[in-house]
């Protein structure tokens, strides 16, 4: 074992109260795995946990970047896998929480990262998708990689553009360089615990208290502050669940109501998604809670997986 739990889950489902409460228990260290945490003053919206709420405990890759940032995978593993062998290497547990299914998988794996090279073609790339359009892009993806071309779809300019990138800067396509790199064993070999529930409709509760403390909280006034700052509306950090729907009601695109039912919505099918994910790793051993139970109920049963993983 490498002292490592990563704990897996849709949002609202408890994965930092979880997270606290083994760490208490394991000598652990959290390593949050929230694409939308890494943003420095962007707090309410993404839930990032309060003093009071990590009770002590060392929190990690939060506020690591600037709104107005582009936060990437690749930078994420770069900045994540340190911490963690610092965690491991002063004898304790690195328990990595969160939603970001693609992050938590690529840290685990040790992922090699195609080169973001400052070459130019990237420019040029994005020059020759505005003179021709997403269709002649994704057309030529195809002759070149037909099996990342199937996956995409044309909205997907910034994958298109990335594929391509790759192909002229390597002469290896994304779907090659992808295989390769799954081939190599796992860097970690984690004890995989994930959150879920019996009744849908308990998480989509759950979520929908959620939106509402958030707004009590000053959600507005912290979209509003971030605006005033200069952070663009179409700062990719922007267009996160919570932010781009309040930003249109700020800007007399609706009410503030609509656009609370808006972040409700799209938040449960985003928990879907998450759950789609995370349902393919064979691994996670699932803490599914039934209608009435509460925290402590999960905490004995993560306690139990616990112990199994380390007989």
């Amino acid at each position: 074992m490498n002292n490592i739990i990563c704990i897996a889950g849709p949002t609202a489902s408890g994965k930092t109260a979880l997270a606290v409460a083994l760490a208490k228990e394991v000598n652990g260290e959290v390593v949050s795995c929230d694409s939308m945490q890494v943003y420095k003053r962007m707090d309410i919206g993404t839930a990032k946990p309060t003093a009071e709420e990590m009770q002590g405990i060392p929190h990690h890759m939060i506020d690591v970047a600037e709104p107005d940032e582009d936060f990437s995978v690749s930078r994420y593993c770069e900045m994540a896998a340190p911490l963690v062998d610092g965690i491991l290497a002063r004898g304790k547990t690195a328990i990595i929480a969160g939603g970001t299914g693609l992050y938590m998988d690529s840290l685990i794996r040790g992922n090699a990262f195609a080169p973001f090279p400052s070459t130019g073609i990237r420019e040029k790339l994005e020059a020759q998708a505005d003179r021709e359009g997403m269709e002649s892009m994704l057309n030529w993806l195809h002759s070149i990689d037909p099996e990342a071309a199937s996956r995409l779809h044309l909205s997907d300019r910034k994958r298109i553009i990335r594929a391509l990138e790759v192909y002229l800067e390597t002469g290896e396509t994304i779907t090659e360089h992808n295989r390769r790199t799954q081939a190599v064993p796992p860097r970690y070999r984690p004890l995989w615990l994930g959150l879920d529930f019996t009744q849908r409709s308990e998480l989509y509760s759950r979520i929908d208290q959620r939106v509402g403390l958030m707004l009590e909280m000053g959600l507005l006034e912290e979209i509003q502050s971030l605006l005033a700052s200069g952070i663009p509306a179409k700062a990719t950090a922007m267009q996160a669940i919570g932010y781009k729907e309040f930003v249109a009601a700020l800007s007399g695109q609706g009410t503030v109501e609509e656009a609370a039912g808006q972040v409700r919505q799209s938040s449960r099918h985003y928990a879907k998604r998450q759950l789609t994910w995370f349902r393919r790793n064979k691994s996670i051993h699932w803490l599914t809670r039934a209608p009435g139970e509460g925290g402590k109920e999960i905490i004995a049963r993560a306690r139990q997986f616990l112990r199994e993983f380390d007989n």
